[in-house]
């Protein structure tokens, strides 16, 4: 105790002595102070593709925010990136800048869509199946028919046309592994053109970008227009949750969360060397996430979705409080200044009494470290077992049983296993049927039965300590012992490693479907604790959302998976 009033007493004459000095020098400059105040000045780095939206955005920012001045250098590749400046850049471009710290938020996208006839006598057909990336191959690189790519229409070779655009060009032989030079299709230098093509032939494909087929006022497709879906998980069908392709909204937040292709999708970023907290950097970033977005349809580039434009400024978020006091305190006399030091000493010594209680108090306490995000890279899928679409696993012994338990994607997204609801051995089991119920500060999902046999064991080790699906679920955190009654059988609609990772790729699409749901529903009210910084999912992201998200949970995605 001592010690700490020995450190209090010297943190308060500090802070006292460097308030005073400072509102001396500050009040014996006021002119300085006020001249700083009124003029900002911001420099832009641009990728070349973008320094036409970046300068239409630095023109309609500046109508509004007379006092910054703002100046546009084109990028190169060889750049570093400098404190103190903010950087545009394609994803190509920011790929090239070697720095692992820089930070950076999306701010808009660059989408190649493949367009067809509205009344192509296909239409229905092609929207039940897709294409896959080698019929796309197909389309642009030779003089196809539609036989060849469904399997079904006469075998008449249907026109294919290409916007004259280098990004389209090269996104669009990206996708098709193919060299520009071996596309096909007749390039038209116009958007009106090439609308015009596809309108006036019912066979027809075309490529172009997405803003170049949104009729803004009414938030479609251009008359007679529509997206050529694809079959992204490449199983012969279009399934519920790769169907984006009915509105630009649809088409745009599926882009957002994976389950458009990548090489016909590109973000536009903002980058920094450090996040921007004040000033004109801040303001302008908050400005082009939201009143920028329509000088970006301008100049041919996807708006970000309503969801993106919330996880956006969350990401902005804790920036404003930080800037607020400084733009303020050039202002304040020096008596206030007196006043508001006495008033943070006081405070420093109220949190610091109170930190050295707690910590008094709870001496084992851990403090939990900030949450990580949740991706494909967080999930363990170790070799030997055998993946259900349930989300559990499972494994024959030498003795013939099988062990089964969880995954590890569904404890990261559920958090911490507080307790568990499990059937007695000797019970018989089906597969599908419910066999485990999780449960997270009273919240609860379903588990459901990878395969059908009698229950030989619990693990009772999980009754105490439940935690152990967390920590070890392929391990110590096994739930049941099951004598199996159909094995063979059952095992041919399990995954092993290499496919389950493939088939983790379209459930983390789901998982951010279904979030992006709930946040799109509740606004900033749910972000918080769903979305980090740019829009990442945060680890145990269903940990702090209310029982009635667990229970669309279960209903939109545990139930629709057995």
């Amino acid at each position: 105790m001592k010690n700490l009033l020995s450190t209090l007493s010297a943190l308060s004459f500090l802070l006292f002595f460097t308030v005073a000095s400072g509102s001396i020098a500050n009040d014996n400059n006021p002119g300085e102070q006020q001249a700083s105040a009124k003029k900002q000045n911001l420099e832009i780095v641009c990728s070349p593709e973008l320094m036409s939206v970046t300068s239409n955005w630095v023109h309609n920012f500046r109508s509004s925010h007379p006092d910054v001045e703002i100046v546009v250098n084109e990028s190169t590749d060889e750049m570093a990136v400098e404190n103190g400046k903010l950087y545009f850049l394609t994803g190509d471009q920011k790929e090239k800048i070697q720095n692992n710290s820089l930070w950076e938020i999306t701010i808009g996208h660059d989408v190649i869509v493949p367009i067809i006839n509205s009344n192509n006598p296909l239409k229905d057909k092609l929207f039940e199946k897709g294409i896959t990336p080698a019929c796309f191959s197909n389309i642009v690189s030779e003089n196809g028919n539609w036989s060849e790519i469904i399997g079904e229409g006469d075998n008449s070779a249907f026109r294919c046309y290409l916007l004259d655009h280098p990004q389209v060009i090269s996104k669009v032989s990206a996708c098709a592994k193919i060299s520009p030079s071996n596309i096909s299709a007749q390039k038209v230098t116009t958007v009106e053109n090439l609308i015009s093509a596809i309108q006036n032939d019912e066979s027809a494909v075309g490529f172009c970008r997405l803003i170049d087929v949104i009729d803004a006022d009414k938030n479609s497709f251009a008359s007679n227009i529509s997206i050529l879906p694809f079959d992204k998980n490449q199983n012969g069908r279009i399934d519920g949750f790769e169907k984006i392709y009915s509105s630009p909204k649809d088409l745009s937040r599926g882009v957002w969360i994976g389950k458009y292709p990548k090489e016909l999708s590109g973000e536009i970023y903002a980058a920094a060397a450090f996040k921007p907290t004040e000033g004109a950097a801040h303001d302008f970033l908050e400005w082009a996430i939201t009143d920028g977005q329509e000088a970006l349809a301008e100049s041919g580039f996807s708006n970000l979705s309503s969801v993106e434009k919330t996880a956006g400024l969350l990401a902005m978020r804790s920036s404003v409080s930080q800037s607020g006091g400084a733009e303020n305190a050039s202002g304040i006399s020096s008596g206030w200044r007196y006043i508001l030091g006495m008033l943070a000493v006081i405070l420093l010594i109220v949190a610091l009494v109170r930190t050295n209680v707690k910590n008094t108090k709870t001496p084992g306490e851990t403090r939990e470290a900030p949450q990580a995000a949740l991706n494909e890279n967080s999930i363990l899928v170790p070799g030997g077992l055998f993946y259900d679409k349930t989300h559990t696993w499972a494994f024959m012994e030498e003795n013939g049983q099988v062990k089964i338990g969880i995954n590890d994607f569904l404890q990261h997204v559920t958090g911490k296993v507080t307790q568990l609801k499990m059937k007695a051995a000797g019970q018989k089991i089906r597969k599908g049927e419910k066999i485990l119920t999780l449960m997270h500060k009273g919240k609860q999902l379903s588990i459901y039965s990878p395969v059908t046999g009698v229950i030989k064991q619990q693990n009772e080790e999980l009754l105490t300590n439940p935690s152990q699906l967390n920590s070890a679920p392929y391990t110590n955190g096994w739930v049941y012992q099951i004598e199996p009654a159909n094995w063979v059988r059952e095992i041919s609609f399990m995954f092993m490693a290499d496919r389950f990772r493939d088939w983790m790729k379209d459930e983390f699409t789901r998982l951010k479907d279904f979030m992006a749901i709930v946040v799109n529903a509740s606004q900033l009210k749910l972000a918080q604790p769903v979305l980090q910084d740019g829009g990442e999912l945060t680890d145990n992201v269903l940990a702090n959302l209310d029982p009635e998200v667990w229970e669309e949970f279960q209903n939109q995605f545990i139930d629709t998976s057995k």
